[in-house]
């Protein structure tokens, strides 16, 4: 298992519970607003963390922490996932997994094991803006719609969220994307947050050029904007990210 870094304490990323997260390295999508641009295109470059170093983390704080969430990069491309997260159930702590939903056989073995206790799926965009969202001409979308239609049947709980940006989404993506995960659990729509460390910036010049000089938050009213408009759609929708 590949990890670079981990923060020992989150009252964020697992909804509901005290947890530690864990970074892995790696991606198979190539979002220019990636805020972990680093991971996704030179994991080797990031320093490590030897996996017992981990455990041994877990072993002093497992009765403090209910859980670990583990995000990325894209955690399924981990080729010892399972076991990693088989030794984390080990110590009863819970599994909140973080995915964009390309690797949906992965998903569905850790669901079947009952090995995970949350998944939190990105949804990039509406079906029509998806491939232009992630960085990935003529992206087949098949193994994302597997992955929904997975998370939809309810055998674990979950949520898919939206990272909202100007230059990519707008009310139509938006009313596209509830015709098309409607009668989902929960979405979340998260306000973008600008980095230094996002994936363009670490392209070729001739890469970048494609994408704007910058990428931009929506305000907080326009916002609550999609999400009233989601409501009125009937979707179980929440707005992250923005103050109040």
């Amino acid at each position: 298992m590949e990890i670079h870094g981990f923060n020992k304490t989150t009252l964020l990323d697992y909804p509901e519970h005290v947890a530690c997260t864990v970074f892995t390295g790696h991606c198979n999508m190539r979002c220019p607003f990636c805020h972990n641009g680093d991971l996704v295109l030179m994991p080797g470059s990031q320093p490590t963390v030897d996996v017992e170093e981990f455990f041994a983390f877990l072993n002093k704080r497992k009765n403090i922490l209910e859980g670990v969430a583990i995000t990325g990069g894209e955690p399924t491309l981990q080729k010892d996932l399972g076991d990693f997260i088989h030794r984390i159930k080990g110590l009863g702590l819970l599994v909140k997994l973080d995915s964009n939903g390309l690797k949906p056989e992965i998903l569905r073995a850790l669901i079947d094991e009952k090995a995970v206790d949350y998944i939190a799926m990105d949804i990039k965009s509406s079906r029509e803006n998806y491939a232009r969202t992630v960085g990935i001409e003529n992206l087949d979308l098949g193994p994302i719609e597997e992955s929904v239609s997975l998370l939809m049947e309810g055998r674990v709980p979950y949520e898919f969220r939206t990272t909202v940006i100007k230059q990519f989404h707008d009310e139509a993506d938006f009313l596209r994307i509830a015709d098309w995960i409607g009668g989902c659990e929960k979405y979340f729509l998260q306000s973008y947050v600008d980095s230094h460390r996002i994936l363009k910036d670490f392209l070729p010049e001739e890469e970048q050029a494609k994408y704007p000089a910058a990428f931009e938050a929506y305000t907080p009213e326009e916002m609550k904007g999609f999400e009233s408009l989601l409501r009125d759609k009937g979707m179980n929708v929440y707005v992250r990210g923005i103050a109040e």
